[in-house]
């Protein structure tokens, strides 16, 4: 039981490693940026309720497609009694600021040297922050929709909240789909992802999932993928064929953050990614 359970983790570990390369792969595609991309962060938690987990979502506010997923780790809200001196050395801001600057900073290389990048945000001062960098003054556009308080459940909206859902509506839908398809990122659960290397590639296999297998809206007749939006496609795909060739680290233009993730070198102790694994 114990050798069947070891050979499941090693083979979704595996999964989620295939998944950072090709997606990497697909982004290396892309020629140009041609739409606004909306960004925010989906909460969750690493093993318990006082080690969070913020993960950064870029998605294209037309296409759908996910163009990136960075993690953003900082202290919860959770305590525990028996750890009373165990604290996170970073704070929230300084986790947030650095994830967005690693996705922007990713995302502005595919736009023109003349050109913006236009992202659609909450209210979260964390990016006016993050686009203060010198390196990223004058390329980005900011469309700030803050959160606007809600009344009790069943009141109408308020036109900032109707102005907020339609502006972060590809970025909503998809944290819909985390926390429905995962137990970890449920909101009542005790099923924690246990290394923040391994919720990270479980959540890259669902942008991989989202961009190229599910169509775009279940709700609309075209049943095209955002991958087919952006011409990376011409039909929807299988998972046979996502998976139909290895991939290797070396040949592949991941970012540091996914090459961190990939090898396993985010957590701290983890042990070394064996070499037959890797390549």
């Amino acid at each position: 039981m114990r050798c069947a359970k070891t050979s499941v983790t090693r083979l979704a570990e595996r999964l989620g490693r295939h998944a950072i390369l090709f997606h990497s792969r697909c982004l290396d595609r892309i020629e140009a940026i041609g739409e606004a991309i909306v960004h925010d962060h989906f909460e969750t938690f690493i093993e318990r309720q006082d080690r969070a987990l913020g993960i950064g979502t870029a998605v294209g506010s037309q296409s759908w497609f996910v163009y990136d997923v960075d993690p953003a780790p900082h202290r919860g809200s959770g305590r525990r009694p028996d750890r009373k001196t165990e604290v996170w050395r970073e704070s929230v801001s300084s986790t947030y600021v650095r994830s967005i600057k690693r996705t922007v900073s990713g995302l502005i290389s595919c736009i023109r040297s003349t050109g913006k990048l236009t992202l659609v945000v909450d209210g979260r001062a964390d990016y006016r922050h993050a686009t203060r960098d010198r390196s990223l003054v004058g390329r980005i556009e900011l469309r700030v929709f803050p959160n606007p308080k809600r009344g009790p459940k069943g009141t109408p909206p308020s036109p900032e909240a109707i102005a907020r859902d339609q502006a972060m509506s590809p970025v909503d839908q998809l944290h819909q789909l985390l926390r429905h398809s995962c137990a970890d990122h449920k909101r009542e659960t005790i099923a924690f992802g246990r290394r923040l290397e391994s919720i990270l590639g479980r959540a890259h296999l669902i942008a991989v999932w989202k961009n190229f297998i599910k169509a775009r809206s279940e709700r609309r007749p075209d049943r095209s993928t955002p991958a087919m939006r952006l011409g990376l496609a011409s039909e929807p795909w299988s998972w046979e064929r996502v998976f139909s060739r290895r991939l290797f680290p070396m040949r592949e233009p991941a970012s540091e953050s996914a090459f961190r993730i990939y090898e396993k070198r985010w957590t701290v102790g983890l042990p070394e990614l064996a070499a037959r694994h890797a390549s």
